[in-house]
């Protein structure tokens, strides 16, 4: 069930005066008739900000092209292809899974998104300190708008690296230094520590107020920065911090792990933290697709079943991100997250045949037989939208969740010689999906997050991070195209796919952003 979420109110924030998401997304607004000057002093007034800044949390999904953030992260990797109709469906998407992404066709609206993030959390900051509040709820915001901005400036770190980086809002000519990524990482997880030694955030916030930050969801950002970055100077701080999130009891693994893809189930005891949509009153429609009032997402319909026809538990959509079959295939035999991640259509029509109902689909360029089941789109999936339906599912984004808590402190704990430990929060996670324990490494953890986290735009960064990505990205990988008409395999899902090296570890920087830079900002290698 949708509860009340403090990023939800978008259109609050539009009307509040939030910043512009054109090109000028740097610069600070001029206060107008709205009459900013003075008005951001009471609590209620610093919590339209608030709304404001956590509000292109939501854009990922469509801004500048249908791009969705965890669909792009996946296809780099090997669980997902891009699918759609060709090569030229999206092409900036399939160019990125090719390793030959082009500044000039590239998801830059990611990029826009995460800037216009970072402004609205600074603006969160500076209203919070000129306000009227007493010194707790001035600070409780000001470690918020730092927390926001430590998030978005990860997003852009992971996928660019060397980029433009203020901690305060430019002024003319609207130019920042452009830090290399190890000195943007330097910088943010000493921001980071700071907020999370203040213990200023709950744990875990009540129902009312769940999407908000808290000291875990914090943490887990840190975690991601640390263990991105193969700090190990850092590994026993992460590690005590995720302890700290196991030992509040504040979060559980769900019983049934269909739950954690269930609308009604939403926020549940798993939850840390999520990119809420809703279809209720949404407003995206073809043309404004992506206005920032309020709405639901893209993402099931881009990856739903094409030409659909007869299922009763499915909407069918527009073919993108097919399941690679060695994605499937990384489930070990009686893994009961299997069926509930990926759906097998062959498997599902013959199941259906058995019951008297004829389910029949087309089948996209790189279809594989195989689909994103965890976000397939349901019937009355966009109950309420008042726009078009195709834009406005109801679907939360994961970002992170308990189970990465357990397998972060699983090979945190590895890495720092505290086996026994690192056993057993390994284990917790492997008897919820119904399979024994196997032994602690490193390779075994790895696994264990590809199957867990499958379509949920993790896979390609633990590959890059863990060593493997030269051996497992390889030129044409994954020859597992379906035939449809004899149900066997075959062909190069990716043949335009050249090796992956370690200059793909960041893409090329938008070239409008380089051109608008007047030669103070440096072209990735790619």
């Amino acid at each position: 069930m949708k509860k009340f979420k403090i990023y939800s109110l978008g259109a609050l924030a539009l009307i509040l005066g939030a910043t512009s998401c054109g090109d000028d997304f740097l610069s600070v607004e001029p206060s107008s008739s709205l009459g900013i000057d003075g008005y951001y002093t009471t609590k209620a007034r610093i919590m339209e900000s608030a709304v404001a800044a956590y509000d292109p949390m939501k854009w990922y999904d469509y801004y500048s092209g249908w791009a969705p953030l965890s669909l792009v992260c996946d296809v780099m990797g090997d669980d997902l292809y891009v699918g759609g109709g060709s090569t030229t469906d999206q092409s900036q998407i399939h160019l990125i899974s090719q390793y030959k992404a082009d500044p000039r066709n590239n998801i830059d609206g990611a990029w826009s998104a995460s800037y216009s993030g970072i402004n609205r959390s600074i603006r969160l900051i500076d209203n919070a300190k000129a306000s009227d509040l007493s010194e707790a709820d001035k600070n409780l915001f000001i470690a918020e708008g730092r927390a926001l901005r430590s998030w978005y400036y990860l997003t852009l770190w992971k996928f660019w690296g060397n980029i433009p980086f203020y901690e305060e809002n430019l002024t003319f000519p609207y130019i920042a230094e452009q830090l290399k990524a190890d000195d943007l990482y330097a910088k943010m997880v000493v921001e980071l520590e700071e907020v999370l030694d203040s213990k200023i955030f709950l744990m875990k916030q009540p129902d009312e107020w769940a999407g908000r930050m808290t000291q875990a969801a914090v943490a887990m950002i840190y975690a991601d920065y640390v263990m991105y970055q193969k700090d190990q100077s850092r590994y026993p701080k992460a590690l005590a911090y995720m302890k700290e999130i196991i030992d509040s009891n504040k979060y559980n693994l769900v019983t049934n792990y269909d739950d954690l893809y269930s609308t009604d189930k939403e926020w549940n005891e798993e939850i840390i933290l999520d990119v809420n949509y809703t279809s209720k009153g949404g407003k995206r429609d073809w043309g404004s697709a992506e206005s920032i009032l309020t709405g639901g997402t893209v993402f099931p319909e881009m990856i739903g079943v094409d030409g659909l026809s007869g299922s009763p538990d499915f909407v069918g959509g527009w073919g993108f991100g097919a399941v690679s079959k060695e994605g499937y295939d990384a489930f070990e035999a009686g893994d009961l997250r299997r069926d509930v991640a990926i759906l097998n259509m062959d498997k599902y029509i013959k199941e259906k045949a058995a019951e008297g109902i004829t389910v029949s689909y087309g089948g996209r360029y790189q279809n594989t037989g195989f689909f994103l089941r965890k976000y397939l789109p349901r019937p009355g999936g966009t109950d309420g939208s008042v726009a078009a339906s195709a834009l406005n599912w109801e679907n939360n984004l994961h970002l992170y969740r308990f189970a990465e808590t357990l397998l972060n402190a699983a090979e945190l704990a590895l890495e720092t010689g505290d086996a026994g430990y690192a056993k057993t929060c390994f284990d917790r996670v492997r008897e919820r999906a119904g399979l024994p324990s196997v032994a602690v490494t490193k390779d075994n953890l790895i696994k264990e997050r590809r199957v867990e986290f499958v379509g949920e735009g993790k896979r390609y960064f633990d590959l890059v991070r863990s060593g493997q990505a030269p051996s497992v990205l390889k030129p044409g990988a994954g020859v597992v195209l379906q035939k449809k008409e004899t149900l066997t395999y075959g062909g190069q899902a990716i043949p335009e796919r050249i090796q992956w090296t370690e200059s793909k570890k960041y893409l090329p920087i938008p070239q409008g952003e380089i051109e608008a830079a007047n030669g103070t900002l440096v072209q990735n290698s790619y």
